[in-house]
């Protein structure tokens, strides 16, 4: 039996430029909308005075998204075709919306970025693109969109194409597909277009389908984030102590000589058992246990790594972050980090930049960030913080810090600085 692999990708793009229609038209065309739902669209559409179906709708969940005709909230919808699992984020359009896009894109291995064709790239199109770039989106895909409303004219798709290819290139993002399609008539989203001929590229689905996202586990360096350490002190296992968790990137293999951070001993992977067995090794995103030769103090949050690669603790951080709460973030406020399963305390020493994202230029020193903002922050933590750059690793490279008063996420946080100066370039 073959399995299909899983791709998780998020759409974005300007107010009005046809995303929630490109989702339904997808969940439509792929035949993954139900009986019941499909009417539940069509009564929704006909109480509006629209005569045909609003595809838009199946996506857009909130009263307030279905009567504004926009979308607020990320909205995650699950589809299948034979050929590959799918995990879709929706993702808002609108400027102050800018952290729920941040929200859909962060576990995102590919993104659409939607264009409508009359208007070209606009000023919402390269905030979405810098996103995708600050979040490391691995490939991204620009949707030309309403082809129709400009007669499938291969120029105006070409014009549109070359602009953005060239943006994106300027951000590092090196991997862009271009496909002209009409959301609201169907279009090169499923099926082929009769209407663009001089379009020899594949569909919107036939990407999805065939986007190679997959990376090979030993290419990339272990990491092992402690969640739980396990001792039985049962007659049949006395001395058992294992460390349980889910590997973050790379492979684990027994006899491997590791350093636990941020103590910084060493001792020698005994044994490793995932799903009840014992095995030789194991890869991420397996979830095991891990037994030491020596008797060390690790507990949750510690961090089990390579010896010859482990990441260098500190207590100084540099990051760039996207602020999502409501509540600024200012120098000098206390907060708790949160990086894989270990919580500490910090304190933001200097916030040295916001991005303007209407033009990609950094205005110094703001003393705060607001919702939407994204910036550069010097955090000084409680404790050694065993972190990754960002652009290294997503998962051992990313943080959030939280309001230590009530729990609220304020900010996500991507170690390092490098994209926040390429930005200027």
């Amino acid at each position: 039996m073959t399995t299909t692999t899983l791709l998780r990708f998020a759409t974005a793009g300007s107010v009005d430029d046809g995303k929630s229609t490109l989702v339904g038209r997808l969940l439509h065309d792929s035949k993954s909308v139900l009986a019941d739902q499909l009417e539940a669209v069509a009564h929704a559409s006909r109480n509006r005075g629209q005569e045909a179906p609003d595809l838009a709708l199946l996506t857009d969940g909130l009263r307030a998204e279905r009567e504004q005709g926009i979308t607020i909230d990320v909205a995650y919808r699950y589809f299948a075709t034979p050929r590959r699992r799918f995990i879709l984020a929706d993702t808002p359009g609108h400027v102050q919306y800018t952290r729920n896009m941040v929200t859909g894109a962060s576990t995102a291995q590919l993104a659409i970025v939607l264009v409508d064709a009359r208007n070209g790239v606009v000023e919402q199109t390269r905030r979405h693109a810098a996103v995708a770039a600050l979040l490391r989106v691995p490939h991204l895909v620009l949707a030309v969109n309403k082809m129709d409303l400009v007669g499938y004219t291969e120029n105006t798709f070409a014009a549109i194409a070359d602009q953005f290819t060239a943006y994106a290139a300027s951000l590092g993002i090196p991997d862009v597909t271009a496909i002209p399609i009409s959301a609201l008539a169907g279009d090169n989203v499923v099926e082929a277009s009769s209407h663009m001929e001089w379009y020899g590229g594949p569909t919107v689905l036939e990407h999805l389908e065939g986007a190679q996202v997959a990376t090979d586990p030993a290419a990339e360096t272990a990491r092992f984030p402690v969640q739980y350490v396990i001792r039985p002190q049962t007659p049949a296992h006395p001395d058992y102590r294992g460390y349980a968790g889910q590997i973050a990137s790379g492979v684990l293999t027994v006899g491997d000589e590791v350093t636990v951070l941020p103590s910084g001993r060493t001792s020698t992977i005994t044994g490793i058992d995932a799903l009840g067995e014992a095995v030789d090794e194991a890869w991420a995103p397996q979830s095991v246990t891990v037994s030491l030769a020596d008797d060390l103090d690790v507990s949750r949050g510690d961090l089990i790594a390579p010896t010859t690669t482990a990441p260098v603790p500190t207590q100084d951080v540099q990051a760039t972050v996207c602020h999502v709460a409501d509540k600024p973030l200012r120098v000098g406020d206390r907060v708790l980090l949160k990086h894989t399963t270990r919580t500490m305390k910090a304190i933001v020493k200097d916030i040295p930049s916001r991005l303007t994202l209407d033009d990609l230029s950094h205005h110094p020193h703001p003393g705060e960030l607001t919702a939407n903002d994204i910036g550069e922050v010097t955090l000084r933590t409680a404790e050694p913080l065993a972190l990754d750059p960002y652009g290294h690793s997503r998962r051992t490279g990313s943080f959030l810090l939280i309001d230590p008063t009530d729990g609220t996420t304020l900010t996500a946080g991507m170690a390092g600085t490098a994209f926040a100066a390429s930005l200027t370039r």
